[in-house]
């Protein structure tokens, strides 16, 4: 509570023109202003992306770690509907810049093939185009040297007045959106892997598509406002990093119908030709109860170009469509081969993302991976509450934190909570001078208790060559034990001339040096309450 009230006096002495996302009045005037400017160009937008990111980033916090008696029912729910807009807005804005940039792309022409093409960046963002502006077959393929995303067009496309769009967004507001819809996970769809079909002209919005072969999932009331914007948000994305890639390659990157996620045949390669073939797959989602997003969100679209500008008698005239910015109408048809002709596309994985397997629905290359220095790179050596540390690191691939259903997934000894919880309580009033380690024999003590291994431990390097003793604790006692990581069977007998003791803290005494009992006494409470909450979120006691 201190540190939200600190945050909101610094916010009031910043005065940099950001609403406070806690005021109904500010975030609406906020958000109204911003509806209305619609001429704005990508740097722009970019720029005020990064205030809608962190009003989204402290709303979700103040959700996340504020107990229930400090916000009600309705400010929570106010909340929930506030990081929906601003998702939804955001990505509406980058829509509306796109629209802008295409209506003049003419005037920034390459002198070299005569299209248009141009990456801006900012460190949560990619906006990478590219525009047809000759209709040149030669010219049907493109890297952008910046960012290392690249396509090639069929010929029907290279001839077409189209413009293919590749944003890269770091941030993930697409899969938070299928989990509201999605209910429990389905264990059957473990390895769930996602696949896009061509899109079919059906009058949507850029990105917006609709789900084959499943009943529509309900909406939750919250979001039937904006329900259109919404989908907008969660769908445009042809290849979702929800497994990222290190290159994706798609039938259509960009569409007005669905990602239709398709649970896998025995090999990704069955899959793509049964897709080229035509052939329809039952469809099933993504499990991302299972399977957590990395490395950001790609939002791919091939759009069709407004009218371009006239010249007449000094003046340069151009025709204004009210129908915002539309994607273009392509239905591939079938090439020599047999196959259909598809909008081939390379996408480059971030560097500062950890990947401990090849991606879902990836083509995996190895010589993508990344010097060992630049990984976390962007988030070591910063300061942050242990919250936004977990965000910080599921977000760079380094997923050790278990969810509501981990369990369906991985076989894990089932644990009470009373004495797990305790537990991690008493582990985090010791971890100031005493080190604990995963003991083999926990899984072998049943539900009621847990067993873990300590020793004392002053010194700020590795533990694991420390003596370490065992100990078995429920939640209202604990106790010695006799046994030790290389005995045969697992015994309760205890060490000789131990004691039963109703905490850990109390077991500890008896036995630890002066020094260390020193170091336990003098840990702030801020300290044990950071390394509790770390030992909560990641469950050691269960899914070492």
């Amino acid at each position: 509570m201190d540190y939200r009230e600190q945050a909101k006096w610094e916010h009031y002495l910043s005065c940099d023109g950001s609403p406070d996302p806690t005021v109904p009045q500010e975030m609406n005037t906020f958000m109204s202003l911003w509806r209305e400017d619609q001429d704005e160009g990508i740097q722009l937008v970019m720029e005020k992306g990064e205030v809608v990111l962190k009003l989204i980033e402290k709303l979700e916090f103040l959700l996340l770690e504020a107990s229930p008696n400090e916000i009600t029912e309705e400010q929570r729910v106010q909340y929930q509907e506030f990081i929906l807009q601003l998702q939804v807005l955001l990505h509406q804005k980058y829509n509306e810049a796109t629209q802008n940039l295409l209506k003049i792309a003419s005037m920034y022409e390459d002198s070299e093939t005569g299209n248009m093409h141009t990456v801006i960046k900012n460190k949560n963002t990619t906006f990478c185009i590219w525009v047809n502006l000759k209709k040149k077959p030669r010219f049907k393929t493109h890297v952008f040297q910046e960012a290392g995303h690249g396509f090639d067009l069929p010929k029907s496309l290279a001839l077409s007045s189209v413009a293919v769009r590749v944003l890269h967004t770091r941030y993930d507001h697409v899969s938070p959106l299928w989990l509201q819809c999605q209910g429990l996970p389905r264990p059957e769809a473990s390895d769930s892997e996602e696949s896009a079909e061509h899109p079919k002209d059906n009058g949507q919005e850029p990105g917006e598509q609709e789900e084959k072969g499943r009943e529509e999932p309900s909406v939750p009331a919250a979001e039937e406002t904006s329900s259109k914007e919404r989908k907008e948000s969660a769908a445009s994305l042809k290849e979702n990093s929800n497994n990222t890639d290190d290159k994706k390659e798609t039938e259509e990157e960009t569409e007005k119908n669905s990602d239709i996620l398709d649970e896998p045949s025995q090999e990704e390669d069955a899959v793509l030709q049964e897709e080229r073939g035509g052939r329809e797959e039952a469809p099933a989602v993504v499990d991302v109860q299972q399977l957590v997003p990395v490395g950001g969100v790609y939002h791919i679209d091939a759009l069709q170009l407004p009218p371009p500008a006239q010249d007449v008698r000094g003046w340069s005239m151009v025709e204004l469509l009210d129908v915002g910015l539309q994607v273009y109408p392509y239905s591939p048809g079938e090439a020599e081969d047999g196959t259909q002709a598809a909008v081939q596309i390379t996408l480059r994985l971030p560097d500062n993302v950890i990947y401990f397997e090849a991606p879902v629905v990836a083509r995996w290359d190895p010589a993508v991976v990344v010097e060992e220095e630049e990984v976390l790179s962007h988030i070591t050596g910063q300061w942050m509450s242990p919250f936004a540390l977990r965000e910080a690191l599921k977000r760079a691939g380094v997923n050790i934190f278990p969810a509501e259903h981990s369990h369906k997934y991985v076989p894990v000894p089932r644990k009470a909570a009373l004495a797990e919880g305790k537990a991690y309580a008493q582990m985090a009033l010791l971890a100031a001078a005493f080190a604990f380690a995963h003991s083999k024999w926990n899984g072998e003590a049943g539900p009621e208790r847990v067993v873990f291994k300590v020793s004392e431990h002053l010194k700020a390097d590795s533990a694991k060559d420390n003596h370490w003793s065992l100990y078995m604790f429920n939640g209202e006692k604990v106790q010695t034990l006799k046994l030790t990581e290389t005995s045969e069977a697992f015994s309760e007998e205890l060490e000789e001339e131990s004691e039963f003791h109703s905490t850990l803290y109390h077991m500890l005494k008896d036995f630890a040096s002066k020094e260390a009992m020193d170091k336990v006494e003098r840990a702030g409470s801020l300290f044990i309450d950071s390394v509790y909450q770390l030992l909560l979120a990641t469950r050691v006691l269960a899914f070492s």
